[in-house]
């Protein structure tokens, strides 16, 4: 009984020098300002917790519309949805910003098997967006593996009639994988483009993850200045598949490797970025775009790409509204067509704000998924990195310790200006490649809570931006 008696008055301890902690941070630390700043932000936090939409709103999304590629039906149900949410939650005005965008299809399910020593394997592929399709009977041919596009080029007339396997695995090495992506990735996009210059049959790329399971992941290419007649198929292997065939090479050089995918480039269709904003108060002509993009690949239901940063953008203008924030600067809401294999919406949106004469001053993009919120990067002069920096006292007690000079996001890139604070919110990228562009990005490997505080994260930072990046002026770009 004393033991626990005593183990007790330890816990109550620990809670008391941690309450007493808090109370520190909110007191001692901030000015009269900042103290009316963290009680807003508390309050955005405990709307988005209590009474967030958010997950029940990607759960309609992922659940009811599913994978929404570009040019399909799925995204022209994505489009009438988006709008009538926005129109539900009540925003000043919501309209839809016509775009053409490309219309690639995958075709039926892609196939791939080999031989060695006398065992026949099945290898889990998929085709990459704008890949063309094999022929009717598909591609057998010999494989020459590589690992990066230097040893791909050296090998020039030697890669004839091979199909090439590029095989560079991720820096695992690499705390943020979002970098360990961008070290393999251009073997994903250009690796075609080099080898079908030599007339070589095929590519086959390892998929663009840390984790070894059996689950492809598709993403775009680009044949760049290629001719139609030196296209070839290219795909993603999954990465076990990847492991095992790279083993099998070097005890069989010679082994044949054999798929067939039937994918096809349709012309381009009509689509629509969908807008809807908040009316500044005071500097209305001030612009603040908060967005993620509404497309998605076909595999899964774009849940964490993008379907979380779709319901989180949202969500700061509903959290606004719940704590009767009045913001001054106008904040607009951004759906963005076509991100994934064109970001046809962004450059749209961005021709239309200069053709409008509209005056945008920031924006913020949520595109890297609906895991624990960890901070954010920002794209922006010095003097207004400083400034956002010196909220880290405001933020940190949620989690959001990370704010660094960065990128910001594929969407929102294109209204970079001097005077323009763009902001990419960064959450926690550890599991973020186990789903990117698969068949697994499904509603049900988001975590409600996760979710619902990066809104209120994204809401915070918006609500800090609005009040004291431009002093509440007019700002001409």
């Amino acid at each position: 009984m004393k033991q626990i008696l005593f183990f007790a008055f330890i816990f109550l301890l620990l809670f008391a020098c941690n309450q007493k902690q808090e109370k520190v941070i909110d007191s001692n630390q901030l000015s009269v300002e900042e103290k009316k700043d963290s009680i807003n932000i508390k309050k955005l936090f405990d709307s988005a917790l209590m009474d967030g939409k958010s997950y029940e709103w990607l759960r309609d999304l992922t659940s009811n519309i599913g994978g929404r590629l570009s040019g399909s039906p799925e995204a022209a149900k994505a489009v009438v949805w988006g709008e009538k949410l926005m129109k539900e939650v009540g925003l000043d005005s919501v309209w839809l910003q016509p775009v053409m965008v490309p219309h690639w299809v995958r075709g039926e399910k892609e196939i791939a098997t080999y031989t060695t020593n006398g065992i026949q394997k099945n290898v889990p592929i998929c085709a990459l967006g704008f890949s063309v399709a094999t022929q009717k009977s598909g591609v057998l041919a010999e494989v020459i593996e590589v690992k990066s596009l230097e040893e791909a080029e050296a090998l020039g007339n030697k890669m004839k009639g091979k199909i090439v396997f590029f095989n560079r695995p991720f820096d695992n090495t690499l705390i943020n994988t979002f970098k360990a992506y961008g070290g393999c990735v251009d073997q994903r996009v250009q690796g075609a483009a080099i080898c079908g210059k030599f007339g070589a049959k095929g590519v086959i790329v390892r998929s663009m993850t840390n984790a070894i399971d059996d689950y492809p992941h598709t993403g775009t290419m680009s044949y760049g200045n290629l001719p139609k007649e030196k296209h070839i198929p290219t795909a993603a292997i999954s990465t076990r598949a990847a492991n095992i065939l790279s083993d099998d090479l070097k005890e069989n050089p010679k082994l044949k490797f054999y798929f067939k995918q039937n994918c096809e480039t349709l012309p381009d269709t009509p689509s629509f970025n969908v807008v809807g904003e908040i009316k500044g108060a005071e500097t209305p002509e001030n612009i603040f775009v908060v967005g993620g993009h509404l497309d998605s690949w076909d595999l899964g239901d774009g849940a964490h790409d993008d379907g979380t940063g779709i319901v989180q953008s949202l969500e700061v203008a509903y959290l606004f509204k719940q704590n009767n924030i009045k913001p001054k600067n106008t904040i607009r809401v951004v759906f963005f067509m076509n991100e994934e294999n064109g970001t046809r919406g962004a450059k749209k949106y961005a021709e239309l704000a200069k053709q409008n004469k509209e005056n945008h001053i920031g924006g913020l993009e949520s595109d890297a998924g609906g895991h624990t919120p960890r901070g954010f990067s920002i794209d922006a002069n010095s003097a207004h990195t400083k400034l956002l920096k010196s909220w880290k006292k405001l933020l940190a007690p949620y989690g959001l310790h990370d704010i660094e000079k960065g990128g910001s996001g594929a969407d929102i890139s294109p209204l970079k200006g001097e005077n323009v604070t763009l902001v990419g919110y960064r959450p926690d990228s550890q599991r973020y490649f186990d789903y990117h562009h698969t068949s697994t990005d499904t509603f049900d490997k988001v975590n409600k809570r996760e979710l619902e505080l990066g809104s209120a994260s994204m809401a915070s930072i918006v609500y800090l931006m609005d009040k004291y990046l431009y002093n509440n002026t007019p700002v001409k770009q």
